[in-house]
């Protein structure tokens, strides 16, 4: 009877740090017959990655720069994904979550910072949520797939944007699809100005302390999902649908809720990229954040915690890929997205696979007498 307990902890354990290790090393072998086919040095490609992403203090700050978007955008897919929502709409979430505080940062120049951030924390905030809000109506009251939805509301805000920055927004007299800079008193400050006001000197990078507000948007996501009553709804109707209707639970409340949640998550991207980093409203400027935050999710088991560790690996990969094509020419840019390919597939497609053999390696033969 003792030893039920500790064995569903011991395939706990597994499920959430083995198997994730296991499979990121299965994926970096893969990419290492990848590289040994293009004719080059895996070891030392590995070498020259991990310097790229965390050698020194600038290389760490866009490490970490990187990380802090990624973040935004897996914890948005997360929460959806515990209410069986698939969210592929937080490309477009933060894109017009973007134009939300480029238009504050435009009209508040002469705003003090201390009220521009938080006003731009709830104007991003509030456009992710009210572009993700259309898709979720659609599918609890209409039955439209959230998955078809959220992908076409990508386009559309793409649409939107790209009309907005070249017709209205642009600044006059340029060629380039883009607003004017913010007034100085609507940027983030970045982590390397900080440690220069109490006399220490690092690399300097785009990181900057919208990562605090990432972290603080894991652990509001861990209480609200694990600490809460809405959140216990929202995991109950993603397990089991008819459980949680005969249990008084509304799905479409449920749906609309978790996803306007999920918008508003990834709407934070915005303060990283725009008031943090570019200080003007640019085209495309998520990079494609809101796709990554998928894999991301997915490799993080759609924890906090796991959001995070899986933010920073991307993060490194991204990083440490730009400076790994510069010494080893023969692994471009698009080299470093097959290896995060092979990641995705092996931790998502490969996971029941490795999974199963893993756990019938730690749960212990039954005894003849045990039924």
């Amino acid at each position: 009877m003792s030893q039920g307990p500790s064995r569903r902890a011991a395939l706990g354990w597994a499920r959430a740090v083995v198997l994730p290790t296991i499979n990121l090393a299965l994926a970096l072998a893969l990419a290492a017959v990848v590289i040994l086919l293009v004719g080059e040095n895996p070891l030392r490609a590995l070498r020259l990655l991990a310097a790229g992403a965390f050698g020194n203090a600038e290389a760490i700050g866009y490490t970490l720069y990187y990380a802090t978007t990624f973040v935004f955008t897996g914890l948005a897919v997360a929460v959806a994904f515990h209410g069986g929502l698939f969210n592929i709409g937080a490309e477009g979430q933060a894109y017009i979550a973007g134009l939300g505080v480029a238009l504050l940062c435009l009209r508040a120049g002469a705003w003090p910072t201390v009220l521009v951030v938080p006003a731009a924390i709830l104007v991003a905030a509030a456009f992710g949520a009210g572009w993700a809000f259309v898709p979720a109506w659609l599918q609890a009251r209409r039955g439209s797939h959230i998955v078809i939805t959220t992908i076409m509301f990508n386009f559309i805000a793409s649409a939107v944007m790209t009309h907005l920055l070249v017709n209205v927004l642009i600044k006059p007299g340029q060629q380039s699809p883009e607003t004017r800079e913010f007034d100085s008193s609507t940027w983030l400050l970045q982590v390397h100005e900080v440690f220069h006001a109490v006399g220490l000197e690092i690399g300097h990078s785009p990181f900057n302390v919208s990562s605090l507000l990432a972290l603080a948007a894991c652990a509001l996501v861990w209480v609200y999902l694990w600490r809460t009553r809405w959140g216990y709804e929202l995991r109950a109707l993603g397990h089991n649908e008819t459980a949680a209707v005969y249990g008084g639970i509304v799905p479409a409340r449920i749906v609309i809720v978790a996803m306007s949640i999920s918008g508003a998550l990834a709407g934070l991207v915005s303060l990283n990229e725009v008031m943090g980093v570019h200080h003007r409203l640019l085209l495309n400027f998520p990079g494609g954040a809101g796709y990554v935050g998928i894999a991301v999710a997915l490799i993080g088991r759609n924890h906090p915690v796991g959001i995070v560790l899986a933010s920073v690996l991307f993060g490194g990969l991204y990083q440490g890929g730009t400076e790994l094509s510069f010494d080893m020419p023969k692994l471009t840019r698009d080299m470093v997205v097959v290896i995060q390919g092979l990641i995705i597939l092996v931790c998502g497609a490969f996971e029941h696979a490795l999974r199963r053999p893993l756990e019938a390696l730690l749960r212990p033969a039954a005894s003849p007498g045990q039924a």
